[in-house]
């Protein structure tokens, strides 16, 4: 056994160094903290800096800076939300009233989007952390910029964006990738991870919120760079596997809840950068589909989310929900469409339930180590 250097030795050498870890881990979130306010208060807003510190071990730390923080991202307003439509309460009868209203708001406001299963796992996490008037903004435009492919009326831009993950893999690990091809495995144990942002799969909420900061701030294909490491995380549990579909499927569509986040969201970046999408295109078979997809027009949209002047609304602590008589009461006149009824038998209130009841489990652990710097 080696022996331990003096400065160790005594009784109380544990507790010195537990206490001098907890001060440095106390100073660095103290700097974070006020590097996220510096960007906010910067004029304008310095949203490559708030891109960084969300993409960074730990993420935005605290729902209360992901309130400010998640606006700016998305080049939102927060200081002009969408009013709240009320809607019969025959209609309401089963449902989480919150819930379906933002859901039923943004497709009543955007007729080209079309539901799909899962878009409430999203919706549901925004109205926890920001509450309902803030989320129905930030949910819209996420719907009309990272989540629009799969919010068309079929399923052929998703299915093309899941065709990105095996190339991933193969540059990675060939000897993986060609397991997987001979298994017949295909993509489909992936898709609710996609399509949810992970919200569907993982039973923990800072997972979930420390996840969508990583991928408000990156490009809209950031979720298939991170389901494509957490298959290359588990690369010796696939080899060990029959190679066949179903046993292959079945390990990968039940996610680990313990897998290593933020050393994953790192590894995600690093792929990212080596492997940009343009130079999986043609192997996933993307040339054809590139124009019509989220991909192709971030560009644009992060230049536009550049352009932003900070607001006094964000600087001020944001506290629950807007109270029952701010809440504007006009029906929706609009005849309802076959997708508004479908909204019934989703499952919405299992889903909200279980993710208020997540949102009180402890406060996010952080400590900071290194910082990714995907956007120049």
């Amino acid at each position: 056994m080696a022996l331990r250097s003096a400065q160790g030795d005594g009784p109380n050498s544990s507790h010195w160094d537990g206490g001098t870890e907890k001060a440095d881990f106390n100073a660095k979130r103290k700097k974070k903290v006020a590097e996220i306010h510096q960007a906010l208060n910067s004029d304008p807003t310095d949203v490559a800096a708030l891109r960084r510190m969300a993409i960074s071990e730990g993420g935005l730390l605290t729902d209360e800076i992901r309130r400010k923080v998640w606006p700016k991202l998305l080049n939102v307003n927060a200081n002009d939300p969408p009013p709240i439509s009320g809607m019969p309460e025959e209609q309401r009868e089963g449902l989480q009233e919150e819930l379906i209203d933002i859901i039923l708001l943004i497709l009543e406001r955007n007729p080209q989007l079309h539901y799909y299963q899962g878009y409430h796992d999203i919706v549901v996490t925004f109205l926890l952390v920001v509450g309902e008037r803030l989320a129905t903004s930030l949910v819209e435009k996420l719907s009309t910029h990272h989540l629009r492919d799969f919010m068309d009326p079929t399923m052929d831009n998703t299915k093309h964006i899941l065709n990105y993950l095996m190339p991933i893999i193969d540059q990675v690990n060939p000897e993986l990738h060609d397991f997987m091809q001979s298994a017949e495995v295909g993509t489909i144990f992936a898709l609710s991870w996609l399509i949810t942002w992970f919200g569907h799969v993982l039973s923990d909420f800072r997972h979930v919120v420390r996840l969508y900061d990583f991928f408000l701030a990156c490009h809209p294909l950031m979720p298939i760079y991170f389901a494509a490491v957490i298959v290359l995380y588990r690369e010796q549990e696939v080899l060990d596997c029959d190679c066949d579909m179903a046993s292959v499927h079945h390990l990968l569509s039940q996610i680990p809840q313990d897998l290593p986040y933020e050393t994953l969201i790192s590894r995600a970046g690093d792929l990212f950068v080596q492997f940009p999408p343009s130079e999986l295109a043609r192997e996933a078979a993307a040339q054809q589909q590139a124009e019509r997809t989220a991909a192709s027009t971030f560009k644009d949209f992060e230049l536009a989310s550049a352009q932003q002047r900070p607001d006094m609304v964000l600087r001020q602590r944001f506290r629950g929900l807007l109270r029952p008589e701010d809440r504007t009461k006009d029906v929706l006149t609009k005849p309802r469409t076959n997708r508004f009824v479908k909204l019934a038998v989703m499952g919405l209130t299992v889903a909200l339930g279980a993710a208020a009841l997540a949102v009180v489990k402890s406060a996010l652990e952080w400590a900071p180590k290194f910082q990714l710097q995907l956007f120049p």
